[in-house]
């Protein structure tokens, strides 16, 4: 089931996310329709959080549809970061909760990373590239922090006026 995604600014985008206690059938249903939320709007990840739960829950898949790779829909509760590269990589990110905005961010090119999949199974993978720019960016969210958090202030500021004057149109609509 297709989800709203929550759009900046909103109270709940800033907020520390809980830890996933146990893996449940429910939280098995939200992974799900995080996935099919995040392919339909279309994005490369999404954070619990943008679908008003506050939980660490974040899916991805970085293949692009038009590179002849199957897709590699991720599922990760409890994520973190265990270590990151000194090397640096600049990526243009957007954000599904900041629609049609987008802005060069500077992050490590590699992270390690731990997480439980849907069968509660602990997993470790290095992302490099796209996929590590991606995961970083969805782990932020779990911490209540958003990719214009890395902006000069007036940057943010400009961007999150375009946000409330969108919401505002959204809900005359």
């Amino acid at each position: 089931m297709k989800r709203p995604i929550l759009i900046h600014p909103d109270p709940r985008l800033k907020k520390l996310c809980d830890p996933v206690p146990d893996l449940s059938d429910d939280l098995r249903v939200l992974a799900d329709d995080m996935l099919e939320t995040m392919y339909e709007a279309p994005g490369i990840g999404l954070a619990a959080p943008q679908v008003g739960v506050l939980q660490r829950l974040i899916v991805l898949d970085c293949v692009k549809g038009d590179s002849g790779e199957p897709p590699r829909p991720l599922v990760m509760f409890n994520p973190r970061v265990l270590a990151s590269s000194d090397e640096r990589n600049v990526y243009e990110e957007g954000c599904l909760s900041i629609p049609d905005q987008y802005a060069e961010v500077e992050r490590p090119k590699m992270v390690e990373v731990e997480w439980l999949d849907r069968n509660g199974n602990l997993q470790k993978e290095e992302f490099d590239g796209l996929w590590a720019t991606c995961v970083q960016h969805e782990i932020d969210h779990l911490d209540g922090k958003l990719f214009i958090d890395y902006l000069k202030p007036l940057r943010r500021q400009m961007i999150t006026r375009k946000m409330v004057k969108l919401k505002r149109e959204r809900a005359r609509a």
